[in-house]
Parts: C-alpha cells; structure tokens; sequence
C-alpha cells in the first residue's frame, strides 16, 4: 500500500493542505478550505477522489497544535477513517518549526507551513502517533474550563491582596499563605478597617474559623490601622470582589467533582494512589500524558515534561547544569504543583527533599530533583499498571547503592591521556588533578 501524507496548516477558519509522496514530491497542490460544513465536505471530496485516482494507497494526515483550532479538522478527519484509508495525528509545533530550521527554510507562509507539517510526518514517523478516537476528549475541555477559572480567581485575588492593603492593611498578615475563606467572610462582612472597628466581638466571633480570642484581636487591631481608604466605594469593590471571588470557588470545585465522578479511566486512579496527587492534577497528567506507550523511557517523558538537565559548558570555563524547560509548560506546571503537596504529605518524596537540602542544594533545585523523581514514579505506575508502593522505591535505591560504583573512562581522550605538559589554565590544572585523585582513590 502506497503512503501519501497530507499536511494541514490550520488557521482561524480555514486552513491549507498538502499532499506529498514519500519522496516529497507534491502528489497534490495546495489548496485550501474554510472551518465551515462546506469546506469539511469539499475535503472529504477531494480526498475520495485522491483514493480513486490513487488505488491501494494510504494517507497520513497531521494538524498541528494551535491552542484548539484544530479540533474541528482533527475531528472531521477522525470521522473520515471509517471510510477512507486515512490516519490522523496531531502534532507538536516545536517539533515541525524546529525540522523546518534544519532544512535551513526562510519564509513562512501558510503554503509553506502546511508543506513542513507533511515533511516532518515522512522524516519523523517514529515521533507521530496515530490517534483512532481521543477518550479523553471531554474531560480536556471541562479540565481547561476549570484552568481558565482557577486563572481568574488567582487575578481577581490578586486584585483584593492590592484592596485590602488601603483598606485593613492588618489583615494582611493573615494572607501570606493565600487568602483563606474566613478572611473572605470577613471582607464581605466588614470590608474596610473602619467598618471592622464598629463591630461587636460577639458577632465576629460567628464567622467560620474566627474565634473569640481571635475576634477580639481583628476588632483591637482595626481600631489601630493605619488605613487609607475607608470610602465606602472601596468597600463596595471588596465585597464585589470578595463574592466574585467565592462565587468562582465553587463552580471550580463543583467543576472538579464532576470530572472526577466521569473520569473512568483506571490511570486516574492508579496516579491518585500517590499521596499529593488529587483528581484535578491526575486528570491532567492523563490529558498531557495520553499513554504511556507514547514514550519508550522515561528519559523520553522528562524531555516531553521539560525537566531534563541542559550541561552549558566552556573548553575553560565553569560548566552549570539546569532544568531545560522545554516544551510545554503546563505538565510541568501541574507536577511542581504536585512536588509542593507530596513534600508536605509524602514521607518519601518529603525525605528527599531534606536530604538535598541538607546536603546544600538549593530549595528551587531541591523541587526540581523532587519533580523528577516524581516523574518517574509515574512512569512506573503506568508502565507496570499497579498502584504506588514506596517499599519497592526504597529497595531498588538500596540495591542502587550496594553496587561499587567505576570511574567511567573520559571517551573524549580516548586517543590520549591527559599531558601535564600542556599550556593549560589553572582552572583545568585542577580539574585533571581531581581527576587523577578520583583514579587513583
């Protein structure tokens, strides 16, 4: 069976295409189709006609990620397959743009991009992976909902942190891990410092968490703030601010209930026996993820996350080594949020991270070591398909620290040994002394 590839550069509402042999000659020239009933007809068309002229062959079609404009064509080409030789993949932008720089490629028009989309299918078929049905289609959606929410929240308390410093500036250093609920009840209550100070004890003392020690403290306090603001338009903004904040608080965990109740894939509940992984983020590992077949190593997974060490280093300077940072950032968004939970509720990952602190690493660096141990758990879960156990952690650590470890040989100076005759600096005059201790020891 003959391969044809069609490369598809999506645009909002309409989009281009291509079909290139496996020489990357074009078998059909460019044209292009509007997001539009017509259009997805006029490409079904084109492509039962392209079959008829072409018997025995197959089409590999790829769209590119563009933050959902894609959808509509990488669906319709779903639907296609039941009747037409096609397979339908959605690709990474950094892999087809960076192919493109390697072929040394100037110009960029929609022509030449969807030209570069079926390129990159017929130089890097072992990268695509060819996608039948997405069953993790809605959950995406409702998952980038709620991303979107907990966005807003996060801006609009923001907003209130600048508010309440003019207006109950005290309240602030309740605030400094995030603003908990019963300072929102407050703020809705008694807005402004001015307003707190009128308050009677007692009714305080009624809010959700406030106690009456502690109410008599907020009541002492107002009466001593230093507050700016105490009009009554800024305590309208509070408290319209304050209700918008509360109002989308629980749509967000409603939200969240209900991905967890409709997510029934068993990986979302494989991952959720890690302590520090909840629905929200095992959902979102799975959405980022897809499968694990997709990635042969867990090398390859910590590339796809972006947290595979970069080595930048001179022929005499000092050599540095730090997370690369690649790709997409919101998987690893979503495992540092992770990292943070599990040091402070998993007695694994929470020794860890103590252990590099102790031995000098620095706090961001220690997150970073914890997130990719992290990572490779979950590789492990999902390849192996069983739930977390720290016991088999701790045995494969040990065993790794019984084996006598080698000096590895430099392959660099294979064809000869480091000359102490040689006008080097003194940087790498003690680089080759450490060297030669390490041999020797």
């Amino acid at each position: 069976m003959q391969p044809y590839y069609l490369g598809i550069d999506v645009s909002k509402g309409y989009a281009d295409f291509v079909i290139l042999s496996t020489k990357k000659q074009r078998i059909e020239d460019n044209f292009q189709l509007d997001d539009t009933f017509d259009g997805h007809y006029r490409l079904y068309e084109r492509l039962n006609l392209f079959f008829e002229n072409h018997p025995n062959s197959m089409i590999f079609a790829a769209v590119e990620s563009t933050g959902g404009y894609e959808n509509n064509w990488f669906n319709a080409l779903v639907k296609f397959q039941a009747t037409l030789n096609l397979q339908t993949a959605r690709l990474n932008p950094l892999g087809v743009n960076y192919n493109s720089k390697a072929d040394l490629k100037r110009n960029g028009t929609d022509k030449i991009s969807a030209q570069n989309v079926a390129e990159y299918m017929i130089g890097h078929p072992e990268k695509i992976l060819y996608q039948q049905q997405d069953p993790l289609a809605s959950l995406r959606k409702q998952w980038t909902f709620v991303k979107m929410l907990t966005k807003q929240s996060t801006q609009l308390l923001n907003h209130l942190e600048s508010l309440i410093y003019t207006a109950n500036p005290e309240l602030l250093a309740y605030c400094k891990d995030g603003v908990p609920d019963w300072v929102l009840k407050l703020l809705a209550n008694y807005p402004t410092a001015l307003n707190l100070r009128r308050a009677r004890v007692a009714s305080v003392a009624k809010i959700p968490y406030v106690s009456n020690d502690r109410a008599k403290e907020l009541v002492a306090s107002a009466k001593k703030s230093v507050a700016s603001a105490t009009d009554k338009i800024t305590g309208q903004l509070i408290i319209a601010t304050v209700k918008q904040i509360m109002r989308l608080k629980q749509i967000i965990k409603s939200q969240t209930q209900t991905m967890a109740k409709e997510c029934s894939t068993p990986e979302v509940g494989l991952l959720k026996t890690f302590k520090g992984i909840n629905d929200f983020s095992a959902i979102g590992l799975m959405i980022e993820i897809q499968t694990v077949e997709r990635f042969s190593t867990v090398k390859k997974m910590a590339s796809f996350f972006g947290l595979h060490p970069v080595l930048k280093e001179s022929g005499d300077g000092s050599k540095k080594v730090r997370m690369s940072k690649q790709g997409r950032k919101e998987p690893r968004h979503i495992l540092f949020m992770v990292t943070l939970s599990a040091i402070q509720c998993n007695p694994l990952i929470k020794s860890i991270y103590q252990d590099r602190i102790e031995k000098g690493m620095k706090r961001m660096a220690a997150i970073g070591y914890c997130m990719h141990k992290i990572l490779r758990i979950v590789y492990g879960i999902l390849k192996h398909n069983k739930a977390f156990d720290p016991q088999i952690d701790r045995m494969n650590r040990e065993k790794k620290t019984q084996c006598q470890k080698s000096v590895p040989k430099d392959k660099n100076r294979r064809y000869q040994d480091f000359d102490s005759k040689a006008p080097i600096s003194k940087r790498q005059t003690k680089k080759r002394k450490e060297r030669k201790l390490s041999h020797s020891g």
